[in-house]
């Protein structure tokens, strides 16, 4: 049975509710890498268990929190167009063929998030203008995001 055609793009509240609950799964994940790296830090540095305080660069602190947040969404995006916020609020991404974007296509889409970010998030607004209701990166990286039906029961 082929599937059905999307119902409309996703509202700007729903792809936002997803986008928290994904936030809500990303930050303990990067708090663990970024402890993780940082008992490898001091094991390679040679610095005792002991020590009162030791703090990490914060420049490879950002980079470790980019990249996870870049392999956490690509991961997701790649399997089935869909991380687990996604999937809650029926969202799906796909390519300009309606399927799931491959791994240069999710990791395009992280790096042009920045670009919609910057004027003040003026990249996700600008979803509520675009006839298709695409952000900035969806247009930069030649993805779009799908409402999906509720499943019949």
């Amino acid at each position: 049975m082929p599937e059905q055609e999307p119902i409309a793009p996703p509202s700007l509240l729903r792809r936002l509710a997803a986008l928290l609950y994904d936030t809500l799964l990303v930050i303990p994940l990067i708090g663990v890498t970024v402890a993780v790296a940082s008992a490898v830090e001091m094991w390679v540095l040679g610095i005792e268990e002991g020590v009162d305080y030791y703090q990490m660069n914060p420049h490879i602190v950002q980079l470790l929190s980019v990249c996870c947040v870049a392999v956490f969404f690509t991961l997701f995006w790649r399997k089935g167009g869909q991380t687990l916020g996604m999937q809650a609020w029926r969202i799906k991404l796909v390519d300009e063929q309606g399927q799931p974007p491959g791994t240069g296509r999710c990791l395009l889409r992280c790096a042009a998030t920045l670009v919609s970010l910057l004027p003040a998030g003026l990249g996700y607004w600008w979803c509520l203008f675009d006839k298709q209701g695409r952000y900035w990166h969806d247009t930069l990286s030649g993805t779009r995001l799908q409402l999906l039906p509720k499943a019949k029961k």
